[in-house]
């Protein structure tokens, strides 16, 4: 900054006055809109934090009534039948409904402010990923009050969970309403990794990011990779319940084993995808009460990045008892252990870090200290069930589930109390009390290791997981008696947390502003904070500004940095370039609204239609929910302003849309669909899954195939409404609108064509998909690309009203550049679907 710009208007009273009254009215919400429609991301993230820990005890109470089940030998607490609900309920709750949000939730919360940014770029996204979250995790877990909860494990293998007089309709909410919480994580994880890419401070590159961004990076790209596997999944499994293709049915062709493939290839990294963002909270926790810097800033990142490739790599070691091939168990068995370095460095980083500082003692460095010590042990026994001969000893035994649990409580729900007390101040201006949070802290770490140590021995005694009762004499009754006992201990201390958490407050003073002495922009804010998050987007030019840059509050408060004012009562960030932070965009946000609850209900009653086999109405909510999103991306998405640039301060203008790669939207677009060719390629795993394991061939020999000619039609015509697509851009380009909407109409008629004809070739050589899983496989290909063609058509008939509309103009262009990257991507998916299906049987024979 110069001096010039030091000595600005700021300094007087009156003008900050001025400026924070505009402030609070831009960010002010209405009640009636406040707590039905949160759209800013504070207030939705701690609704979102709120309803995780919700449900964390709702699979907290299932989990106690496992405990009371399994105290004596033969005890019929719970019927064989219930009891199988409750473990799933548990596993499923505590996995998709918990460990998973609970990191989104956070990570919307406290990452505008640590970014120095109003808001992150899709606030809407964030409310319709809650909502969705919220309507899917109260459908699977209200299933348990109707004996309809689903009953084949939090895994639900198939054969038996495929048998629907085996299940009855608990598998389809189990696959159903997950579905619908997936796609909710999907869309926070775009929203968290267009916020880190694009919403950063000016200066702070991508070398100086908190440490706790790089970790949301990297989760949030694992999510994009993990998810979609369990979806294409879950597609193939409900094709196979509801309409008996044979995906997994061993008579027609099918291998249950694919599915263990798939739900595995998300199931591991879902464990790093838990563990990462706990050892990020910690990453924020150690430096500041070493009172220094992190040590191997770049080993930990590193090391962050290094944990996340890997962890894809390890899903076959759940496979060990499976009869895979050796060299297949000895590569797993390797990765596995590998897997252990990068997760070994991050934890010496902290160590070094406390041991190179002065450690202030504090109940988040209490809980810190615990979550290493119980994560190591659980690494321990990591390392041990890693290698094949001795998994094939503990497979399925309770010496599985203690591992599990040291692993997830160590390596998450410490440090998640951790980070609890540490943000507290930050979230909800007022501290936890110290007291409460020691008792709680030794009732957790007493309470978690009398569960679980225990388990190691009776494991290793041969009792299985997953039985609802024992005989008497086993050698299995005192230490299940203990493990009860300390399940109920460890319930004390989340009730005592509870309590601190909860207990009214109001007559307590504001806690102290950055009470912790932390160097991270986060804690820039005052108490009680205020709704507009940062008062001005600061430049930053150290990793740590708090500490190392001068005057750097005293700067923040009296508004000298970037956007201190909101002149024309719009909510506004700064968008910048992703590698060196380089302010490219003054975004304007949408404001409040209640389109994005209304189509994540929608959407929901799709699915929970679906759930009961009721097409009509699932068409009905599909329209419903497409018209919601519709009119969501017409009002909300690419707002024209009412000029072309703002004065965003210290001398800067900047403009107020843009459009291409340096517009959020097209971020958004690429990445998304990211993970959709991560669920297509799942889909292709599988055809050549089915390949390898048919020593007779695949696709059999007296299989027609869908020939040639209707899937290179699909292919042509694909292409060229892909063309017509580009023409549409240039004419647009060119400021041609008549050519614009002639070129889009042409794309849309010809991808019309192209989807049909990729539907009609199988349905011409007669493919029936019930008949053998070659056909199914072909079916389910075809349809995938398919349904894509017809978004794209719904995409460029979007543009085509935008365009009619006076919206979709040479200046004002997202909207073509969107749907032409999706139109490359819908490209890509027709020609491997083509070559997989079409040319493969000709190489195959």
């Amino acid at each position: 900054m110069t001096d010039a710009a030091l000595a600005s208007p700021q300094d007087d009273p009156e003008v900050r006055k001025g400026q924070e009254e505009r402030l609070e009215k831009v960010w002010e919400t209405p009640k009636g809109v406040r707590y039905w429609s949160a759209v800013n991301n504070s207030e939705v993230g701690i609704w979102y934090t709120g309803t995780a820990l919700f449900f964390f005890l709702f699979a907290g109470v299932l989990g106690l009534l496992i405990r009371a089940q399994l105290a004596v030998p033969d005890n019929d607490f719970l019927s064989a039948t219930f009891y199988n609900q409750v473990f799933t309920l548990h596993g499923t709750a505590m996995m998709f409904l918990f460990a998973i949000p609970i990191f989104e939730a956070v990570a919307i919360l406290i990452l505008p402010e640590m970014l120095g940014a109003r808001d992150l770029p899709f606030p809407r996204l964030s409310a319709f990923g809650y909502w969705s979250f919220l309507l899917g995790g109260v459908f699977v877990c209200g299933s348990i009050f109707f004996n309809a909860a689903p009953d084949g494990g939090w895994f639900m293998y198939p054969p038996l969970t495929t048998d629907e007089k085996q299940t009855g309709i608990g598998a389809d909410v189990w696959l159903l309403g997950l579905s619908f919480i997936e796609v909710a994580s999907i869309a926070a994880a775009v929203e968290l990794i267009v916020g880190t890419l694009k919403c950063r401070p000016p200066g702070m590159r991508i070398n100086l990011m908190p440490l706790y961004a790089w970790y949301v990076l990297v989760v949030a790209g694992m999510i994009l990779f993990a998810f979609p596997p369990l979806i294409a999944g879950d597609i193939l499994f409900e094709l196979e319940r509801m309409f008996g293709w044979p995906f997994f049915d061993p008579a027609k062709g099918g291998d249950p084993l694919l599915w263990q493939h798939l739900f595995w290839i998300f199931g591991h990294p879902e464990v790093y995808i838990i563990f990462l963002p706990a050892i990020a909270l910690l990453a924020m926790i150690v430096p500041t009460f070493a009172q220094r810097p992190i040590l191997g800033y770049s080993w930990i990142v590193l090391a962050a990045v290094g944990t996340g490739f890997l962890s894809f790599g390890l899903w076959v070691h759940h496979m060990f008892t499976t009869g895979l091939p050796a060299i297949s168990l000895a590569f797993f068995s390797a990765a596995s252990e590998a897997v252990a370095i990068p997760t070994g460095v991050q934890i010496f980083v902290f160590l070094a870090t406390l041991l190179a500082g002065r450690v202030i003692y504090s109940v988040p460095m209490l809980y810190a200290v615990g979550a290493l010590a119980i994560f190591v042990f659980g690494g321990l026994t990591g390392v041990m069930v890693a290698l094949a001969p001795f998994d094939w000893q503990a497979h399925d035994s309770h010496f599985v589930v203690a591992h599990l649990h040291y692993t997830l409580i160590g390596g998450m729900f410490f440090p998640l109390i951790a980070g609890i007390y540490y943000y507290y101040p930050f979230v909800m201006d007022r501290r936890l009390s110290d007291r409460l949070g020691k008792i709680g802290f030794w009732l957790l770490f007493v309470g978690f290791n009398v569960t679980f140590l225990p388990m190691h021995i009776t494991g290793l005694r041969g009792m299985p997981r997953r039985v609802f009762t024992y005989a008497e004499g086993l050698g299995f009754e005192t230490l299940n008696m203990v493990s009860t006992v300390g399940s109920f201990v460890f319930a004390a201390g989340v009730l005592v947390v509870g309590w601190d958490i909860l207990r009214p407050k109001s007559k307590e003073p504001y806690a102290p502003r950055n009470m912790w002495n932390a160097g991270t922009l986060e804690w820039l804010s005052e108490n009680p904070g205020k709704e507009w998050g940062v008062r001005t987007v600061p430049v930053v030019t150290t990793r740590y500004p708090l500490w190392d840059q001068p005057n750097f509050m005293r700067d923040y408060d009296e508004g000298r940095f970037y956007l201190p004012d909101a002149e024309e009562g719009k909510r506004e960030t700064l968008i910048t370039s992703v590698l060196d932070a380089r302010p490219i965009q003054c975004l304007r946000v949408p404001g409040n609204t209640f389109i994005t609850m209304g189509a994540a209900f929608l959407t929901g009653g799709a699915f929970i239609a679906a759930t009961f086999y009721a097409w009509t109405l699932t068409i009905g909510f599909s329209i419903a929910a497409l018209i919601a999103i519709l009119i969501w991306l017409w009002t909300g998405t690419a707002i024209i302003p009412e000029k072309k640039e703002k004065d965003v301060g210290l001398g800067l203008k900047l403009p107020l849309y843009v459009s291409g790669p340096d517009s959020v939207g097209w971020w958004a677009m690429f990445i998304t669909m990211i993970g959709d060719m991560s669920a297509f390629a799942s889909l292709i795993f599988g055809y050549f899954f089915y390949w390898t394991i048919h020593a007779s061939g695949f696709p059999p020999s007296d299989a027609a195939g869908p020939g040639l000619l209707w899937p290179f039609t699909a292919l042509g015509l694909t292409v060229a409404a892909w063309g017509a697509m580009l023409l549409g851009r240039r004419a647009n380009a060119a400021d041609r609108p008549l050519s614009l909407r002639l070129w889009l109409s042409v794309s849309g008629i010809l991808a019309v064509g192209g989807g049909a004809a990729l539907l009609w070739g199988p349905h011409t050589t007669g493919l029936d998909p019930t008949s053998h899983v070659y056909p199914a496989t072909v079916w389910v290909i075809a349809i995938w690309t398919a349904v894509h063609v017809g978004v794209g058509v719904i995409m460029t008939l979007y543009c085509l009203a935008r365009s009619v509309g006076s919206k979709l103009t040479t200046e004002h262009d997202i909207d073509i550049h969107n749907v032409v990257l999706f139109w490359h991507f819908v490209l890509i998916t027709m020609a491997v679907s083509v070559a997989t299906i079409a040319l493969f049987p000709l190489v195959a024979r």
